[in-house]
């Protein structure tokens, strides 16, 4: 079968250059202990076992190397639920040999929907060998590389300040149960956008053109909040409001002063422009206004304010 990666880094990638000069700075490999540079062809791998290296030329590692992989030897099928998300790692694609195997492709695709089962295979490709799984995706067969089970760490080992299972009150529990409720939405994952990519791409053309760029507001500090019911509490009541749920901060006798409840202890809420982008996000959430984590300020601004003139209340939205 033919492999073909199915996911792409956008990632942006710079150069280093001497401040002052268009000259690229490149690394080297440099002797640590004479400070000279040395050929490629006169390195060799060493494994620290402690008191010394072993030293393994590169031809020796090319002797025990596994054959490149022709075909995919399935050794059984699992259950998908059974393989923790965990494992996987990378994605691609697979595409059969030739149209002569387009049929066998497509019975398989199909009969592994109908199971909901995965093939778990071993595959050698660049010199290492990789625990794969064959899953039916959309129509196509799609190969997930997997970690090694020996390659999951124990969070418990690994995490001093990890916490036991909390003994929570059952108002502690429903109220954690009613902001998953409230804050629950269809996964429409065309709507996430990398914004930080998106604002080094702006930085880069403003630079180019000889502008300056917005900067981020600052991250909020920390409350130090110590009390849970509260913190759930007031979370539940900005859910809430964003979806009609105007009966709970009465409920609680207690009015918000949460931006995104259409409330500040004034009849009307705050105009959208004199509003950080902080406030205009949460906003924005509790209004439920799509692709919002991708707007900028002035952007988060108009769409509010094309909103609240949309719903006929204008900026002045009564709690």
């Amino acid at each position: 079968m033919g492999l073909y990666t199915a996911t792409d880094s956008h990632t942006i990638h710079f150069h280093q250059l001497q401040r002052g000069t268009s000259d690229r700075v490149r690394n080297k490999r440099v002797n640590e202990r004479t400070g000279e540079e040395v050929p490629f062809e006169e390195i060799v791998k060493g494994f620290d076992d402690g008191d010394a290296y072993v030293l393994v030329e590169p031809e020796e590692l090319d002797e025990i190397a596994p054959g490149r992989s022709r075909s995919l030897d399935i050794e059984g099928f699992v259950d998908l639920a059974e393989v923790d998300p965990i494992f996987f790692d990378a994605t691609y694609y697979l595409a059969p040999k030739g149209k002569e195997y387009g049929k066998i492709y497509s019975l398989i695709e199909q009969a592994l929907a109908k199971a909901e089962k995965a093939g778990i295979a071993r595959f050698v490709m660049r010199s290492h060998e990789y625990l794969v799984a064959v899953k039916a995706e959309n129509g196509l067969l799609t190969c997930h590389t997997l970690h090694w089970a020996d390659e999951i760490r124990d969070p418990r080992a690994e995490i001093d300040s990890l916490p036991r299972r909390a003994k929570a009150s059952q108002k502690e529990l429903r109220m954690a149960e009613q902001l998953v409720e409230a804050l629950s939405m269809e996964w429409k994952p065309e709507e996430f956008h990398d914004t930080f990519r998106e604002k080094v791409a702006t930085l880069i053309k403003a630079k180019r053109a000889g502008e300056s760029v917005e900067k981020a507001e600052p991250a909020a500090e920390s409350t130090n909040v110590v009390d849970l019911a509260e913190v759930l509490r007031a979370s539940v009541e900005r859910a809430g409001g964003s979806r009609g749920k105007q009966g709970k901060r009465a409920k609680h006798g207690k009015p918000s002063t949460h931006v995104g409840n259409r409330a500040s202890g004034t009849p009307e809420a705050e105009d959208p422009a004199g509003m950080t982008k902080a406030e205009l996000y949460e906003r924005a959430a509790a209004a439920g206004i799509p692709g919002r984590s991708t707007m900028t300020r002035d952007e988060l601004r108009e769409a509010l304010t094309a909103s609240d003139t949309g719903s006929g209340r204008g900026s002045s939205r009564a709690a």
